[in-house]
């Protein structure tokens, strides 16, 4: 299996592909995810969907599973019913389905994904953020989660989505001390946070924690992930970028369904690469087939396409639907 000290080395040592969106593998094989626990849910009632789910991007060239842990809180489970205990076992759960689908293979590697206080609340707010909570409140709630994922031993915890400096400046405390590398990717739109910060600000106010390994953007258009990844690598102080947008579809919030057609495009991997990103990917709506492509596009950035799963393959779209925006 991978290791977080193996993480870091192959961070360091070059561009690593991330997975898809979860939640669109998943209800491709018939799931439907419309609760508010969305693909958390699946830990309990189908974690060998998780475990295929997860096969599918490895099989596609992906070396990073996030986990299926993004809606997954104390929270959340209790409102649904799942006892305390039980519900640390379901996230700690989520970590072990990743490594069984990573089949042992040192050069795969386990992210556990903590979405921010927003993905609990399971109306949006992570495109909004401002939930009038104190930073205490915040990290009352995501330090005992954050806590539950790193006693499973991921190699990195991935904290995605977030939509404000304030929750930031919280999650980068919460995860001080755990002995694990984080990332932190925003949710961003027209240069700044979904509250409305610039995202150069943004960026500088965690670049200095020494267990921040990466900083980026996730679940933005991929129109926009050009110039953020630019800003990032600028604000961040010499630390790796993290990039992975949606398929560039539009959510409609008042129809529940989404809008346009994808402009996720792999080519693209080339200007994130040359601006200083090091992880990337995609979220929203991006599937194996577009992974794969992806895949196929760094191997040729570094020099050749070999062992890259369907390398002759042309990117595709995964026709999954999903039922509302967000990593999943």
């Amino acid at each position: 299996m991978g290791s977080r000290n193996g993480f870091a080395r192959a961070l360091a040592g070059g561009v690593l592909v991330l997975d898809g969106g979860l939640s669109n593998a998943l209800e491709a094989q018939g799931y439907d995810l419309g609760d508010a626990l969305w693909s958390a849910r699946l830990l309990r009632d189908a974690p060998g969907a998780i475990v295929r789910a997860h096969a599918g991007y490895f099989a596609a060239g992906a070396r990073v599973a996030t986990t299926a842990s993004y809606q997954a809180s104390f929270e959340g489970f209790a409102a649904a019913g799942v006892g305390r205990a039980e519900a640390a076992g379901l996230m700690r759960r989520s970590v072990a389905l990743a490594r069984e689908a990573a089949e042992g293979r040192a050069d795969r590697f386990v992210a556990a994904s903590v979405g921010p206080y927003g993905a609990y609340l399971a109306d949006g707010s992570e495109y909004r953020g401002r939930y009038g909570l104190t930073r205490r409140q915040l990290l009352d709630f995501h330090r005992p989660r954050v806590e539950a994922l790193a006693e499973a031993g991921p190699d990195a915890l991935a904290l995605e989505t977030v939509p404000d400096v304030e929750e930031a400046e919280a999650l980068v405390e919460a995860t001080a001390g755990l002995g694990l590398p984080v990332w932190l990717s925003y949710s961003a739109e027209g240069g700044r946070t979904r509250a409305g910060q610039p995202l150069a600000e943004a960026f500088r106010a965690v670049a200095g924690a020494p267990h921040v390994v990466a900083l980026g953007v996730n679940c933005l258009r991929p129109e926009e992930a050009d110039a953020a990844v630019e800003t990032a690598a600028r604000a961040g102080g010499g630390t790796p970028v993290v990039v992975y947008p949606n398929s560039g579809e539009r959510w409609d919030a008042g129809r529940r369904r989404w809008a346009g057609g994808p402009t996720f495009r792999p080519e693209r991997v080339a200007a994130w690469t040359a601006a200083g990103a090091r992880l990337v990917g995609g979220c929203c709506r991006v599937g194996p087939e577009q992974i794969r492509a992806l895949a196929v596009a760094v191997a040729r950035e570094a020099g050749g396409v070999s062992g890259v799963p369907g390398a002759s393959g042309a990117p595709g779209a995964s026709g999954a639907s999903q039922d509302r925006p967000g990593r999943g």
